[in-house]
Order: structure tokens, then C-alpha cells, then sequence
């Protein structure tokens, strides 16, 4: 079985190589990680775009292959938030013919990161390094901005898993 996850990214890839080692449909599966375009804004700001961005990962990603993974992560307006937006992931994974999506626990920047995003357009990563809270220009790329606001109780990582958790539930019971 193959499966190819739609990003370079190596938080992403590894969630999927962990994740899918707790199922019997994937026990044998050669991953390939394969760099395609999400089609959406480098931040999205709303469920509608991120979840577009990873629908358009995972189409993108997918060639000779039984699965492939599409995650993206956004904002999302939220009422009663100091910010009025919270963070999360999204995850499709397609077989060719069907969309499974799933989503990950949200989580709420410093208003002034929040700002910086929605007012001045830049990503998560650009405006925890402008804002100085963090010293990696690639924060996405390691613990993520949950990781560091949760001190890593919680990294991106773990909830790009539990968004692939979700969208395997349809994979895995087919029934459903």
C-alpha cells in the first residue's frame, strides 16, 4: 500500500507515519511525503479555506497511489475568544473517489499574534518570530505555536495526529 502525504513538511509527515502505525489497514504502507501546492492563502482565515487547503493537498498529492493526506492549518473565527479567531488542523485524506475529513482540538494566539495574521497578512510562523516570542523563523516546522504557548504539553504534532485520527474513522469503518 502506498500512501503520499501532500507537504514537505516534517511535523506533517511524521504525524502520518506515527498515526497510521496504529491501524491493521496500513500495517505495510510505504509513505511518500510529495511537495504540491494547497491553493490557498499561506494563512488561511476561515474553515472554509483551511479545510479547502488540505481537500486541494490531498488532489494534489494523490498519483499511483491508495491514499493521500492533505493537512492544513488555519484560523477560525470563534465567538467568545479574546482574539476572535482560534488555530486548527485539517486533514483529508482521499482514495480517488472519496474525501474523509477530520479535524484537530483548537487553540486561541495573544491577541497582538492574532493581529498580526488577520491585519498585516502574515503566517503563524512570521508573527510569533516578528512578535519576538519566538527565535525560529520555522516554527511550524518543529513545536509548532501550541507547542510553545502549552510549554509542549501539547505540539503541533499531536494535534496534526489527532485531526488524522478523525478523518480515518471513515477510512477504517467503512460502514460508517
Amino acid at each position: 500500500m502506498r500512501l503520499i502525504v501532500g507537504s514537505m513538511n516534517p511535523v506533517k509527515v511524521e504525524a502520518v507515519q506515527e498515526t497510521v502505525r496504529d491501524y491493521v489497514l496500513f500495517r505495510n504502507a510505504i509513505i511518500i511525503s510529495r511537495d504540491v501546492l494547497s491553493e490557498v492563502s499561506a494563512q488561511p482565515r476561515s474553515l472554509e479555506e483551511t479545510i479547502r487547503g488540505a481537500r486541494n493537498r490531498a488532489t494534489n498529492a494523490f498519483d499511483d497511489c491508495d491514499y493521500s493526506f492533505g493537512l492544513e492549518s488555519g484560523l477560525i473565527a470563534v465567538p467568545y475568544t479574546k482574539s476572535g479567531f482560534m488555530d486548527l488542523c485539517a486533514c483529508v485524506v482521499y482514495d480517488g473517489n472519496v474525501y474523509n475529513l477530520g479535524l484537530s482540538s483548537a487553540f486561541e494566539c495573544p491577541e497582538s499574534i492574532t493581529l498580526l495574521m488577520t491585519e498585516q497578512g502574515m503566517d503563524m510562523n512570521r508573527a510569533f518570530y516578528h512578535a519576538g516570542l519566538s527565535t525560529d523563523p520555522k516554527l511550524g516546522s518543529s513545536e509548532g505555536a501550541v507547542g510553545l504557548l502549552t510549554n509542549g504539553r501539547v505540539t503541533r504534532k499531536d494535534y496534526t495526529k489527532q485531526a488524522i485520527v478523525m478523518a480515518l474513522i471513515h477510512v477504517e469503518r467503512k460502514q460508517c
